[in-house]
């Protein structure tokens, strides 16, 4: 739940009081025009700093020195810190239509990159990137969706890119009270759960569009209540149903989309282990994911975390990577918090 002031206060990044972006972009410029570059200073005030308030010292910076900040950011510092840098000073939107680029260009499409994205952002994120998607790369982001995928997975994602979930939200709850939470018709769900039933465990052959039509328009309280009702109904977990009907990245998908549902934070903490366990790390995913939910509820991802593996995020990073790469991921995931 958004706190007053329009920032989220499960997030580790908050807004910085008394903020000024022209000083901001002032400080900018002298920790890259001295004496080498004070990484240091750069990461002390992107990390402090909302993505809000970073998109203003952009403004301010190509206001004053007719540059492009993260043009001469890009000049001075190099490998992943780089990529956390420009991925911090970028809208949200272009960050996404970079990470949907990149999954889907070069051999072979990393399907888990494009259902993270499209099965965890808002409407109003995916219109965003899907506009910034048009913008940077000439070509509309439904038609590299179609080129680059196939079949069910392919109609999964277009569904998901029509942004329309339902967002409703149940303004009065039960005994009375205001609340922000999203509105849940009881008897839709009880039909949404014996149509799921009747696509899948109850016919020979299973109909995917009746799936993909409930898991993309339904809000996520309400998709939790019918995986509440499929159980009731058919004592088998929804995650178990699918595993037994579907195949391939259909299948991949939709789990996601059941993962997340159910626990958004454990969803997150589940693939930020999964960027460092095993050989070598995935930078990509590490960085988008630190980025993308610093705002959001990296507060519950770390809870969630320690409780899933034992460990605190704070130490998996720490053990994982080095240098100012390590510091500017420990600052935006709240080393303080943990230390």
């Amino acid at each position: 739940m958004a706190a007053k002031g329009g920032f989220n206060a499960r997030g580790t990044v908050r807004p910085c009081p008394g903020f000024n972006a022209y000083h901001d972009a002032e400080n900018l410029r002298s920790a890259m025009k001295g004496l080498g570059t004070d990484e240091d200073a750069i990461i002390e005030l992107l990390t402090s700093r909302t993505n809000a308030q970073r998109q203003k010292i952009v403004e301010a910076f190509r206001s004053s020195y007719d540059q492009s900040l993260i043009e001469e950011m890009k000049s001075e510092l190099g490998g992943d810190f780089e990529s956390v840098v420009e991925g911090l000073l970028l809208t949200p939107g272009k960050f996404d239509a970079k990470e949907l680029k990149d999954a889907m260009e070069g051999a072979g499409t990393d399907e888990h990159v494009l259902i993270e994205i499209f099965g965890t952002r808002s409407n109003k994120q995916i219109l965003e990137f899907a506009e910034a998607y048009q913008s940077e790369n000439g070509m509309s982001l439904k038609e590299d969706l179609q080129s680059e995928n196939s079949g069910d997975f392919e109609n999964l994602l277009l569904s998901l890119l029509k942004g329309k979930r339902d967002e409703s939200l149940a303004k009065v709850d039960a005994r009375g009270k205001q609340n922000e939470s999203y509105h849940v018709d009881e008897s839709l769900a009880k039909v949404d759960a014996r149509g799921l039933f009747a696509a899948g465990e109850d016919k020979w052959g299973t109909d995917e569009t009746k799936f993909i039509t409930v898991f993309c328009r339904r809000n996520f309280a309400h998709l939790r209540r019918v995986f509440e009702e499929y159980y009731q109904l058919t004592n088998k977990d929804i995650e178990d149903s699918i595993k037994d009907e579907m195949s391939g990245s259909l299948e991949m998908g939709l789990l996601a989309l059941v993962q997340y549902t159910k626990n958004p934070a454990g969803f997150f903490a589940k693939k930020l282990y999964e960027t460092m366990s095993g050989a070598g790390t995935d930078d990509r995913g590490l960085i988008r994911i630190i980025i993308s939910r610093s705002e959001i509820d990296m507060v519950d991802i770390k809870t969630e975390f320690l409780k899933l593996y034992g460990k605190t995020l704070y130490s998996f990073i720490h053990d994982d990577v080095g240098g100012d790469y390590r510091k500017i991921l420990l600052r935006l995931c709240g080393l303080d918090d943990d230390e």
